[in-house]
């Protein structure tokens, strides 16, 4: 642990949340945070800490640049995750600022000696593997239902689980329509974060238990179709560099266009995940179209045009390794029909003098033609 250097020499420090539970749980520490006791906003540019909180007095180390927080407490006037007075003062005890947090195991606090302060039980709570609500003012921050998901997201191989009495309150949440009052940049914060951690699944089949996903996303509340999406979450390609991003598109393949759009609106998805989503719900439609004896020549061109593979050739090595996982002989098909329709290339018909309508015409008809030779292939 950080001791007591020049910049906080003086001031009532304690080492707070996330690194007290994962230095506990013998978890990677990523992220140091801190909380300072009984200092004033002034006193803390005094001695070069820089302010970066907008809406509390949160403050920069001038030298390791982690975050000391002033103590605060929070008061509900509104609805949704922002609807809070904040109030930060040096009359602001440590016990005031951990009741102020969502689970006890993120209520726990160390002075710089590595004392251990645990004022709501968050070190039994991680013996016991259970994720447990501080208060019932739980109920006053919707996100919390989601951050409560990713959580069991991350430690659910460890043995945890959420509190019957803590998922009582996610379902109050999602049934008196607060959480319908999160921001869409919240959720999908949340949602993005989710799919990185060990356990995704059980984000998203959290959120379905306590009512949050229909509200939030209803596109994938369906039961059956939510159970066989779920599972083939971890089914992804060799070697993909976005494995979260792959999680999401194989958790929404099933949906037609008009679903995976409105989908996306809602939670604001970045274009990237978009684009994946979207190749890859082409590509199962490929695979789900085939009849017995495979996809039509036809069928595979425009599966190619389709996900631009003309011009994004590396698109198609992880679509065909996801292929691979569903259907090996059509990979197999795939590939060399691939291969043989990318050696027909605009510029030698040009040279040949198509041009305008004509060109497309006898490049799409070519290609078309290769497909057809590598489908009769053994």
């Amino acid at each position: 642990m950080t001791g007591t250097d020049a910049a906080t020499k003086g001031l009532e420090v304690y080492r707070v949340g996330g690194a007290v539970r994962d230095a506990r749980l013998g978890w990677p520490v990523v992220d140091q945070d801190w909380v300072v006791v009984g200092a004033t906003p002034q006193a803390m540019r005094k001695r070069g800490f820089k302010p970066v909180g907008r809406d509390f007095p949160v403050f920069l180390h001038p030298v390791t640049q982690e975050e000391y927080a002033l103590a605060r407490t929070e008061r509900k006037q509104g609805h949704g995750y922002t609807g809070f007075e904040v109030h930060a003062s040096p009359e602001v005890t440590l016990e005031e600022d951990l009741a102020r947090r969502d689970l006890t195991i993120n209520a726990m606090a160390e002075t710089l000696d590595g004392e251990l302060i645990d004022p709501f039980q968050g070190q039994r709570d991680l013996e016991a593997r259970v994720l447990r609500h501080v208060s019932p003012a739980f109920v006053e921050d919707p996100l919390r239902v989601l951050r409560t998901a990713r959580f069991l997201a991350r430690y659910q191989g460890l043995g945890f689980v959420i509190a019957e009495d803590t998922l009582a309150l996610m379902r109050q949440l999602a049934l008196n329509g607060e959480i319908a009052h999160l921001v869409a940049e919240r959720v999908w914060q949340e949602t993005e974060k989710a799919l990185s951690e060990p356990r995704s699944q059980a984000y998203f089949e959290t959120l379905h238990d306590c009512g949050a996903l229909e509200a939030l996303m209803p596109e994938l509340a369906e039961n059956a179709q939510l159970k066989e999406a779920l599972a083939r979450m971890e089914r992804l390609p060799q070697d993909n560099e976005h494995p979260a991003r792959w999680r999401w598109a194989r958790l929404c393949e099933h949906l037609d266009e008009p679903r995976r759009q409105a989908l996306e609106e809602r939670l604001r998805i970045p274009n990237a995940w978009r684009d994946l989503a979207r190749q890859v719900m082409l590509t199962r439609e490929l695979w789900n179209e085939a009849n017995e004896s495979g996809p039509s020549a036809e069928d595979i061109l425009g599966w190619l045009n389709r996900i631009d593979a003309w011009r994004r050739s590396e698109r198609v090595a992880p679509l065909l390794s996801l292929v691979r996982l569903e259907n090996a002989a059509l990979a197999t098909k795939l590939a060399l029909a691939g291969r043989r329709a990318s050696r027909v290339v605009p510029r030698d018909l040009v040279d040949e003098g198509f041009k305008g309508g004509e060109l497309g015409q006898e490049l799409a008809r070519r290609r078309q033609a290769e497909i057809e030779v590598a489908l009769l292939a053994d």
